[in-house]
C-alpha cells in the first residue's frame, strides 16, 4: 500500500531521475581513472582521434637522441637505434587518456614486436615504477616498461600525458602527439610499415 511519504518519492524520481543518474556518472568520471579511460575510448571509436603521420618539412626533421633504462636497468640511448623505427610513449597508471589508448598501443605493439626495424620505447611516468608495472600486469598489457635516465629534449616531451613520438631510421622526428590517440587502426599500422621500408 502507497502512503503519501512514497508517492512523493516516485513523483521526485520521476521528476529528477534524468539528472540524478547524469550527476552520478559524472561524479563517477571525476573520482575514477578508470570510468575517464572507458569514456575516452567509447570517443575513440568514432575515428576522430586516429593517429596520423603527417609529412614534415624538412627543417621539423630534427634528431634529439636520450637516454633511458630497461627494468633491469641497463641503460641505452636512443643513438643505438639507428636503422629502426621507434615508437615512443611518455605514460603514467594514473593518466585516464594513457589507459585509454593503453589498448590500442598493445595492439600495434602485437603487430610489430617481433619486427627486426621496429623499437618501442614505453617511459612510464608514475612516480614510483612498480604501481607502473602493476598496472600492466594487471590489464594484461605487454608492451616493455621503461624509465628516463637522463635529460631531455622539450622537442621530446613537454610534461604532457600522453606524449607520443615516432622517429624515422634517421632518428629524426616523424611523428608528435600530445594527448590520446588511436594507434590500431589500419591507416596507422599502414604509415608504420613505409616507415619501415625507407632506407
Amino acid at each position: 500500500m502507497s502512503t503519501p511519504e512514497s508517492n512523493k518519492f516516485i513523483s521526485f524520481l520521476r521528476e529528477h531521475g534524468f539528472s540524478l543518474v547524469l550527476g552520478l556518472v559524472i561524479v563517477l568520471l571525476i573520482v575514477s581513472p578508470d570510468a575517464k579511460a572507458w569514456a575516452l575510448r567509447q570517443i575513440m571509436k568514432t575515428g576522430i582521434f586516429n593517429a596520423k603521420i603527417e609529412e614534415q618539412a624538412s627543417d621539423l626533421k630534427q634528431i634529439h637522441d636520450f637516454s633511458y633504462s630497461d627494468e633491469q636497468g641497463n641503460v641505452f640511448s636512443t643513438e643505438r637505434l639507428r636503422g629502426k623505427v621507434v615508437f615512443i610513449n611518455f605514460w603514467a597508471s594514473w593518466c585516464p587518456p594513457c589507459r585509454a589508448e593503453f589498448p590500442s598501443i598493445q595492439t600495434l605493439y602485437e603487430r610489430f614486436k617481433d619486427h627486426p626495424q621496429v623499437e618501442f620505447i614505453m617511459i612510464n611516468q608514475d612516480d614510483d615504477v612498480a604501481v607502473g608495472k602493476n598496472y600492466l600486469q594487471n590489464e594484461g598489457l605487454t608492451v616493455p616498461i621503461h624509465r628516463l635516465n637522463g635529460p631531455l629534449s622539450h622537442e621530446i616531451y613537454t610534461g604532457s600525458l600522453p606524449t607520443t613520438l615516432i622517429f624515422a631510421k634517421d632518428g629524426s622526428i616523424r611523428f608528435k602527439h600530445e594527448g590520446f590517440a588511436n594507434y590500431a587502426s589500419s591507416n596507422f599500422m599502414e604509415q608504420i610499415e613505409s616507415l619501415i621500408k625507407k632506407d
